[in-house]
């Protein structure tokens, strides 16, 4: 099966370029995940091409886009991984049950990052050495009011679960931190096909 590997970030994201092959002989619970997942790769896709400017920035297919991500992700991903269903053609690993609470929360995890991506999609991109880039002085990722600095969301951790104060983040970090989410989940929790 050929996949095609988006580069985001140092962080691999994988899209099933072949994904309906893929999926042949799913059914039932498995499918509906298979096909939730397919939904997000394609945004990711979408999304990580409006990132490295490749298409231009819309501000409306980042929120619909969030918004996708938003409905797969959180309860609505973990209900679709009931206990031991890997039959089939799964990619599910095992670990996914044995590991539940990081499971729960890798999901929860990119629901946040989803919702805040959606707030954040009116914010435009950012642009390398503006106030508003990723390591500019007084931005979200130094000085003052950014984030790795002293007095910053990352010195508060309770910031990074509040998708308001995340909204504030240039939509390229937000996207980041959703993609390397889908891809810690992968890199974990799902079987490599070669």
């Amino acid at each position: 099966m050929k996949l095609s590997v988006i580069l985001v970030s140092g962080s691999l994201v994988v899209t099933g370029a072949a994904a309906a092959v893929a999926h042949g002989g799913a059914t039932g619970i498995v499918k509906e995940r298979m096909d939730s997942m397919s939904a997000m790769g394609k945004v990711i896709k979408t999304l990580s091409a409006m990132m490295r400017g490749e298409t231009d920035y819309d501000a409306d297919v980042v929120r619909k886009g969030a918004e996708i991500l938003q409905s797969h992700s959180g309860e609505a991903l973990t209900k679709q991984f009931p206990e031991g269903s890997i039959e089939g053609p799964s990619e599910a690993k095992p670990e996914i049950w044995s590991n539940w609470e990081e499971f729960s929360g890798i999901s929860g995890q990119l629901e946040l990052f989803a919702t805040a991506l959606g707030e954040a999609a009116g914010n435009g991109l950012s642009t390398p050495g503006a106030g508003g880039g990723m390591m500019g002085q007084g931005n979200m990722m130094g000085g003052q009011s950014g984030m790795m600095g002293q007095g910053t969301m990352m010195g508060d951790p309770s910031h990074m679960q509040n998708p308001e104060m995340l909204a504030q983040m240039p939509v390229q970090g937000l996207f980041a931190m959703t993609a390397q989410t889908c891809s810690a989940c992968h890199t974990k929790f799902r079987i490599e096909k070669k």
